[in-house]
């Protein structure tokens, strides 16, 4: 009980850690849920892990991994790392809406605010998708970098046009004349 104890508490300095500048403000304020099969680690300066079905909440942030290791130096959490097949995280943002991302690991360095999804990593926004080998993105800046993925290699970038009030939407047909029932058909 006592490891179990010693997981969450870091779990929860993760999490801290973790939660987006733009993500919903109340977030931060809610109280962490984290859920796993087995934990060992330390309560002071190490790596504490926590394995099988991984579950990790705060607010509308929900993460889920097979793996989950974070690393604290000087009483503080440095760098966690998430592994899973896939890892899934998803987040409501301010105004825009429920964010998901998965990949087969995800490294999330505290200090620099740099996140790293690795192997088959895909993101999901309201506004885009973004999908790759390896998506990188500096939660100070908001910017994605990535490489791979497709048969070809690439990256794939999907982004919502700009609607304008009025407009019918691009997957929405034209409107058009009635079609006319055939004259057969009696």
């Amino acid at each position: 009980m006592k490891h179990a104890s010693q997981g969450l508490l870091l779990a929860g300095a993760l999490l801290l850690a973790f939660t987006p500048a733009h993500a919903l403000k109340s977030d931060r304020q809610q109280p962490l849920e984290v859920k796993a099969d087995a934990t060992d680690g330390t309560l002071g300066d190490g790596t504490a892990t926590l394995r099988g079905n991984v579950e990790i909440r705060q607010g509308t942030l929900l993460i889920r991994a097979d793996i989950a290791r974070v690393e604290r130096v000087e009483g503080r959490v440095r760098r966690f790392e998430l592994d899973g097949k896939p890892v899934q995280l998803q987040q409501e943002i301010e105004a825009e809406g429920l964010v998901s991302a998965q990949a087969l690991k995800v490294e999330y360095e505290v200090a620099t605010g740099m996140v790293t999804l690795t192997g088959a990593a895909d993101v999901d926004h309201p506004q885009y998708h973004i999908s790759g080998e390896v998506l990188r993105y500096d939660m100070n800046i908001q910017h994605f970098q990535g490489s791979g993925g497709d048969a070809d290699g690439r990256i794939r970038i999907r982004m919502n046009p700009e609607m304008i009030p009025g407009e019918t939407k691009p997957e929405d047909p034209p409107p058009g004349p009635p079609e006319k029932e055939s004259e057969e058909a009696g």
